[in-house]
């Protein structure tokens, strides 16, 4: 057990920052799980928003989380594509 002040102090904010972690742990969890069963537009969007919490929390990385989205957004099948780069360009004379 912590001996100083600061340290007792600092055990407090630690089991604080403990549960809010766990909360946003499971919440982007449950919401992963919720849209891998149902790929619904409204899942997918709801588990995007948790993952992105997620990670500006430092909870999970960037690339995982990335990884994370992409996945989901290949079980519904949207794509948003760019202008295809093959497409030749119209030269103004």
């Amino acid at each position: 057990m912590p001996v100083t002040k600061s340290a007792k102090k600092k055990l407090r904010k630690d089991r604080n920052r403990k549960k809010e972690n766990l909360k946003f742990t499971s919440e982007y969890k449950e919401a992963l799980k919720k849209a891998r069963k149902s790929p619904t537009a409204k899942n997918v969007s709801e588990a995007f928003k948790k993952i992105d919490k997620a990670t500006k929390k430092n909870l999970i990385h960037k690339n995982k989380a990335g990884r994370l989205k992409s996945s989901l957004s290949k079980l519904t099948g949207s794509k948003k594509t760019a202008p295809s780069a093959t497409k030749p360009k119209s030269k103004a004379k």
